[in-house]
């Protein structure tokens, strides 16, 4: 999920023109970065998971579109179910086996623009060693000068997708409908060009 930090980040890019010099680098804004996704629970409701962690920077061309030098993380073991014992069961060997797999990444392969703000990333997602292509639905909010603080230039981005964890080998709980294969995600960043 980390991987799909770094999708919102690409698919703006590609949305529109924007006065930003050219190319210029970006971070994530861990203070204002979530990855967020929902999963069904024996057909009765969706639960809700966040990553605490997530790390990002690339690099953007204005002029040419180009977008290069992609690097997104997520530390796997920073979900949050909002319950410990769900939060030790996620972690293990059932879903994101943390001890094998610390990290979940993602690398943008392209990204096609549907309006100024809005349009799709797609990418490489890699969760418990698997790599699967992903395509996020991204919408550009705003691209300005931050108000306050570090007066840097901001993009703030908004991404959804839906991904299927068995792809990745995470079958638990599939067969007998105990936890959806279908997980919802959604991630909310501001990317801050870099001095």
């Amino acid at each position: 999920m980390r991987t799909l930090l770094m999708s919102s980040v690409f698919a703006s890019l590609t949305l529109g023109t924007h006065a930003i010099a050219a190319p210029a680098q970006f971070e994530l804004d861990p203070t204002h970065t979530a990855v967020m996704f929902v999963v069904d629970h024996i057909g009765y409701a969706g639960t809700i998971g966040i990553f605490g962690e997530v790390a990002g920077t690339f690099t953007y061309d204005m002029d040419t579109q180009t977008l290069s030098d992609v690097a997104v993380t997520i530390g796997a073991a920073s979900v949050n179910t909002f319950l410990e014992a769900r939060d030790g069961h996620v972690r293990n060997k059932d879903f994101l086996n943390v001890a094998q797999h610390p990290d979940i990444t993602f690398t943008a392969t392209s990204g096609t623009p549907t309006s100024d703000t809005t349009g799709t990333v797609t990418g490489d997602l890699t969760i418990l060693g698997q790599t699967q292509p992903v395509t996020l639905d991204v919408t550009l909010n705003k691209a300005a000068a931050y108000p306050f603080g570090h007066k840097r230039m901001v993009l703030g981005l908004s991404l959804t997708g839906e991904i299927q964890r068995s792809a990745f080998g995470m079958s638990y709980g599939v067969d007998n409908g105990l936890v959806g294969d279908a997980v919802e995600v959604r991630i909310e960043t501001e990317a801050m060009q870099m001095n």
